[in-house]
């Protein structure tokens, strides 16, 4: 396993991180564990959560039961500020960060968060007064690091320079939806957190499963994958997408490698990626994940993406 840096920080983790996502929502505590034990022994020290993940917390109270003893070896990261459901559920505000703060403390059973995100921007708060809040949870030592999650190019710029002018604690990091067949943030938001040098840690890096090779054109979703539990996702299932995940098995088959070490090992190999999110459903699955992160060639990196681009369309001169 790999272990990089954060950013400019000196906070780090492992080159594949556990998404918990899956906690309390698609496995139980029981599940939870395994999974837990399966990543900790493949090397993996980085895990996040949210406040949200597995409704009402649920996913913060499995993994901090399933860490127990290796708090102190891993970094725990969690989220606040999803859109709220009422006036005083969610989002940025001082009241709101605070509060969010303690409860997730307490589902954890832990003393502090390592990497504590804004998990969307929220329209209704200045960001002056998040940024403030959370520069108090760090002053009071409840959090380490700070980071943010969806934010645009123009968002991680104003946030940097607001905390900078204040004198405050600033994000390290940003989490943002990140794969071979989602690079829109490529445009805009990986440009401005390179120039800021922030860390950019993806989440969706198999684009739900798409590119483990699991699913097949033309053919229905498994039951207990993702698409079949979540029918929304199903929109992503474009006959481009396969397409393209079928091109990226040819070029697997030429070099010896699996679609997932492909799509994980070159969001890897991106400039200023420390971590990858990956969420795992069983023991098993986290120790392929773990694993599947190795070291491609400058000439690999660019098979992959002219696999993912397709063949050139050819002009009307021939």
């Amino acid at each position: 396993m790999r272990y990089s840096t954060v950013g400019g920080s000196g906070l780090k983790v492992s080159a594949v991180g556990l998404g918990c996502n899956n906690f309390g929502m698609r496995i139980d505590a029981d599940e939870a564990d395994r999974v837990v034990g399966a990543a900790l022994d493949a090397g993996v020290t980085f895990f996040d959560t949210a406040d949200v993940y597995g409704g009402g917390g649920r996913s913060e109270e499995m993994l901090g039961k399933a860490l127990g003893t290796h708090r102190e070896d891993v970094v725990v990261a969690s989220k606040f500020g999803a859109p709220a459901r009422g006036p005083y559920g969610g989002g940025g505000s001082r009241r709101h960060v605070m509060r969010a703060c303690e409860a997730s403390l307490r589902r954890l059973g832990m003393d502090h968060i390592d990497l504590y995100y804004l998990h969307f921007p929220d329209p209704d708060t200045p960001i002056e007064e998040t940024l403030s809040a959370l520069d108090d949870l760090v002053r009071q030592g409840k959090v380490r690091y700070l980071a943010n999650s969806n934010l645009t190019g123009w968002q991680l710029v104003d946030a940097d320079h607001i905390a900078r002018a204040s004198g405050g604690a600033r994000f390290i990091a940003t989490q943002q939806e990140w794969s071979l067949l989602n690079r829109e943030i490529e445009r805009e938001v990986v440009p401005a957190a390179r120039h800021l040098n922030l860390g950019v840690i993806p989440y969706f890096p198999l684009a739900s499963g798409l590119l483990t090779g699991k699913y097949r054109r033309g053919e229905g979703f498994p039951d207990g994958t993702r698409f079949a539990a979540i029918p929304r996702l199903a929109g992503a299932a474009t006959e481009d997408n396969f397409a393209a995940v079928e091109r990226l098995e040819a070029y697997g088959r030429q070099i010896g490698r699996s679609v997932l070490e492909l799509a994980l090992s070159w969001l890897a190999a991106q400039p200023g990626v420390p971590s990858v999110l990956v969420g795992a459903t069983s023991a098993a699955q986290a120790a392929a994940n773990a694993a599947a992160v190795v070291e491609l060639s400058g000439e690999e990196l660019l098979g992959v993406e002219r696999a993912i681009a397709g063949p050139v369309a050819e002009t009307a001169e021939g």
